[in-house]
């Protein structure tokens, strides 16, 4: 087996060791990291995200698999911050005020990390002026808002208006998930798409990115 497939099925089966392991030894190999980035670590995480997607593997599987993309990772940045490789955007997300849960939220961290993005997680109950701040600091491709109780739903909405009213719309994508979020919630408060779960987020944000890009 080409050593970049086997990375690739070490890390869709969560045996992080062995997935730290061949990332060393590919790099030692002379293979670019952006090909063991791109045909091992991010190749694995894409069955893993259509297998979550398709109930074949589960959440706690899911994690497993997180630690040992993580554990890879740690090895790889610096080789990718030597060769200069670009990540595929940068994607801020956070839950709205209000609101602690953050399972939903690290999933969909977990996945767009693993999917070759550079995220920022700016945590839970986060307010407008916080979520505001962060897109002005941070200056992300995508913003990704969060929220699974209904009474804090509305907030998402604030943060758009916010983003409009100090200019920053025009410059980032603004996506919304959640248990009670619907595409129909996201087209009223006019974010630019929604993701029923992890993995169909990282399908909504490549989908934006490419589109933004082709526009360009």
């Amino acid at each position: 087996m080409d050593i970049l497939d086997e990375l690739s099925s070490n890390l869709q089966e969560g045996h992080a060791d062995r997935t730290k392991q061949l990332t060393e030894t590919a790099l030692a190999e002379g293979i670019p990291p952006h090909d063991v980035l791109e045909k091992g670590l991010i190749a694995g995480m894409n069955i893993v995200g259509a297998k979550f997607k398709n109930n074949e593997m589960f959440l706690p599987e899911v994690l497993t698999v997180a630690r040992a993309m993580k554990q890879a990772m740690d090895v790889l940045k610096p080789h990718l911050a030597a060769a200069k490789v670009r990540s595929r955007g940068r994607i801020l997300i956070g839950t709205v005020k209000g609101d602690m849960h953050d399972i939903g939220k690290n999933l969909v961290g977990i996945m767009l990390r693993g999917a070759g993005y550079d995220v920022v997680d700016v945590g839970t109950d986060i307010s407008t002026q916080k979520f505001v701040e962060a897109v002005e600091r941070e200056q992300p491709d995508v913003v990704g808002l969060s929220a699974l109780l209904t009474t804090t739903m509305l907030h998402m909405k604030h943060v758009i208006e916010a983003l409009d009213e100090r200019q920053l719309r025009p410059n980032v994508k603004v996506i919304v998930g959640g248990a009670p979020v619907s595409q129909r919630f996201a087209d009223e408060i006019k974010a630019d798409g929604y993701a029923r779960d992890a993995a169909s987020a990282v399908d909504l944000v490549r989908s934006l990115l490419r589109d933004d890009s082709a526009a360009t």
